[in-house]
């Protein structure tokens, strides 16, 4: 009797499916053994992530390429494939399967994306395999999940397009990353050592937008400016303005300039003079205002928040979602791009909040939560709300949501808050708008006009899911919005105190994981609006599966450092970022450009782009970096570097002087072996730095 082979990504996710599987009415029983489990329809196995790479090009001589010049650019016609060594045993127990005779099609059950996409095409491309296909697409681990998801298992042809793109995406950061590092790193090391010098077609400009930043700060001249607050009193109490020019206009060759700002100390003290124990006139409006919820998560909006919120890095969300996912099954998948779901789910929805709406004060379930969502299920607010269900703008996967699974009581504290901000988002986002009245107040002493805002919460909405502790802020979110005193327009109010207060420009903040994710989704534009944010994710560096790896990797090469929340570039990152400009291959650092090719990937996903069109771009990228390189070689020995002179070497004693290469000093005698580096853990050593080095060995 033939069988269908079903692959999954992990171990787990094979067990979960066997179980799934036999509560099918007719199944027969699985046997498990070490690898697999099998029945008279179905054998069950796993891998363990990737079990296959492409293969590195040897030499002619079957040995290793060397580290030069010489093999580069290396641009092969067919990528080759090989076994990843440490999971060799694993591969060979898949391939073993799959080549059984009694085993007729395949079923690929890993993650249901491009990573899960090509960690199974790999495998049937290294092992030369060609049995009819289906894919099994899950959004969630619970068995009903499974369950439908065998029902509507998709034909190999459907998925050919996904894997097109994996396979692209895999192959151009082969090509940039392997022919970028090595010509660079031969470039760096031409005066001697091996200063390996990583670059990547997604890893690169993500490190360029950081050293913006860096640049941007380290250019900045702080400012003294000057702001003048009054306190004013009426008859229900005291309240504070601030003075603003009501003739303001932004100027675009200075962002520093605001309506409040004055750059001149003795105008603000004749201002504070002038009104000081004066009466003003109140001219007021207050009209009413609503926030409407926020749009359900994605996993770099998850991401974002639960840096913000807690601390957490990209790589530790991830990990944290996709326990939820496959581990406790209380989420849907994690790795996805969509903050909408579709228009046929809205009965799951109800089903799901009428099911959460029974377990208050059951362990792990937050307390309140139930409430609510009975609340929304009673009100009949769950309904096709565009901003929730929306066709359109879901691909293969919807937002991440709770599956309805109730959490285990022992849930730890990591998983239960990131679970706790899915679930409390998921309730939210059916709740009505929060309502607010927003009161303008601006009281005109005399020919100067003092500003203050206020803010007051009149309808919590869908604040009420979060506690009183969020409506309070959300009610307190600007500096200025502060409980005013009663008044109303035309009232007096006597000016009881005039102040000036001195401050100082700040420069930029530096990148946070949670503004660097957001500048990566929008490929290095900083974007608030949620809407516009949304629009642009399509030209976005990277996949939200793949940016925590991208901050992680820089972090590794040592290009970026983590200050608590803060992302400090390191001099070896500037440096990177100077060189590819001197070299004239700015692209390959180029934020928007490897947006737009993350936009081609996806076209590519949509039968819109040919995978070749896609490929030739990226190889003439590569060449064009291996070009650049060896013309920065051939340059840098012509170029000259001025001696370091009047300084005795703390090794042998010779005051003949060091020679000065462009990325180190050496001893003119040539006996003598030492060498300082111009850049030692990240730092730029100043001249001064090095003679003391010399001289102190």
């Amino acid at each position: 009797m033939s069988k269908s082979l079903i692959i999954a990504e992990k171990p787990s996710v094979a067990a979960d499916l066997a179980k799934a599987l036999a509560k099918m009415p007719g199944m027969p029983p699985f046997t498990k053994d070490e690898d697999s489990f099998e029945n008279d329809r179905y054998v069950i196995t796993s891998a363990v992530g990737h079990l296959v790479q492409l293969k590195m090009p040897m030499g002619a001589n079957g040995k290793k390429l060397a580290w030069g010049f010489g093999p580069l650019p290396i641009l092969p016609e067919r990528f080759d494939l090989e076994p990843i060594a440490k999971t060799e045993k694993r591969y060979k127990a898949v391939v073993r399967m799959i080549k059984r005779k009694d085993v007729s099609d395949l079923i690929n059950a890993c993650d249901a994306g491009r990573e899960g996409e090509l960690i199974f095409r790999y495998i049937l491309d290294c092992a030369g395999v060609n049995k009819p296909v289906r894919r099994l697409w899950m959004q969630s681990m619970t068995q009903g999940a499974i369950l439908e998801a065998f029902e509507k298992l998709r034909s190999g042809d459907e998925m050919q397009s996904l894997s097109d793109v994996a396979k692209s995406r895999s192959e151009s950061d082969w090509l940039i990353g392997l022919n970028g590092t090595r010509a660079l790193t031969a470039l760096n090391s031409q005066h001697g050592g091996f200063l390996i010098t990583p670059v990547g077609r997604v890893q690169t400009p993500t490190l360029t937008i950081l050293a913006h930043r860096e640049r941007e700060i380290a250019a900045f001249v702080p400012r003294a400016y000057f702001e003048v607050m009054a306190t004013f009193e009426v008859a229900s109490g005291t309240y504070q303005g601030r003075w603003f020019d009501e003739s303001f206009q932004k100027d675009e060759r200075d962002d520093q300039l605001r309506a409040e700002r004055l750059w001149d100390e003795g105008r603000a003290s004749a201002i504070a003079e002038r009104c000081a124990n004066r009466t003003g006139r109140i001219e007021q409006t207050t009209k009413p205002t609503k926030q409407a919820p926020p749009l359900l998560y994605d996993l770099t909006s998850l991401q974002r928040e639960a840096s913000n919120r807690f601390g957490f890095s990209a790589r530790r969300t991830l990990q944290l979602a996709q326990a939820l996912y496959d581990r406790y099954k209380v989420l849907t998948y994690p790795r996805t791009d969509s903050r909408y779901l579709p228009k046929d789910y809205v009965g799951q929805v109800q089903d799901t909040l009428a099911g959460f709406a029974k377990l208050e004060g059951r362990g792990g379930f937050p307390s309140g939560v139930a409430e609510h969502a009975g609340r929304a299920v009673s009100e009949g607010w769950v309904k096709p709300l565009p901003r929730v269900f929306d066709d359109k703008k879901v691909s293969d996967h919807f937002a991440i949501i709770p599956t309805g699974t109730p959490p285990p009581g022992n849930l730890p504290e990591a998983e239960q808050k990131l679970f706790d901000m899915v679930l409390r988002r998921f309730v939210a986002v059916f709740f009505p708008s929060a309502e607010f009245e927003v009161t303008t107040r601006i009281t005109r002493v005399g020919e100067d006009a003092f500003r203050s805002n206020g803010k007051i919460l009149k309808e919590a909405g869908w604040l009420a899911v979060y506690g009183k502790a969020a409506a309070a802020e959300e009610s307190s979110d600007e500096e200025d919005d502060k409980l005013l005193a009663a008044a109303a327009d035309g009232d007096s109010a006597e000016t009881v105190l005039t102040e000036v207060h001195e401050l100082v420009t700040k420069p930029p903040a530096r990148y946070t994981e949670a503004t660097l994710l957001s500048a990566m989704e929008n490929a290095g534009k900083l974007v608030d609006d949620e809407a516009l944010a949304e629009a642009m994710k399509e030209r976005g560096l990277g996949t939200p599966a793949t940016r925590a790896a991208i901050i992680e990797g820089l972090i590794y090469d040592k290009y970026i450092d983590r200050d608590r929340r803060e992302l400090r570039v390191t001099a070896k990152g500037l440096a990177l970022t100077d060189q590819i400009v001197s070299l004239g291959i700015e692209a390959l650092g180029s934020p928007d450009m490897t947006g737009e090719w993350e936009h081609k990937l996806r076209m590519m996903e949509r039968h819109e782009l040919g995978r070749e069109q896609f490929m030739d771009e990226i190889r003439g990228l590569t060449r064009d970096i291996v070009q650049a390189a060896r013309k920065g070689f051939e340059d840098e020995k012509k170029r000259t570097f001025p001696d370091l002179t009047n300084v005795t070497c703390g090794e042998c004693g010779s005051t003949e002087g060091f020679t000065q290469k462009s990325t180190f000093y050496g001893c003119k005698n040539l006996a003598c072996k030492l060498k300082v580096n111009k850049i030692v853990a990240s730092y730029v050593l100043s001249e001064d730095e090095v003679r003391t080095l010399i001289e102190k060995q």
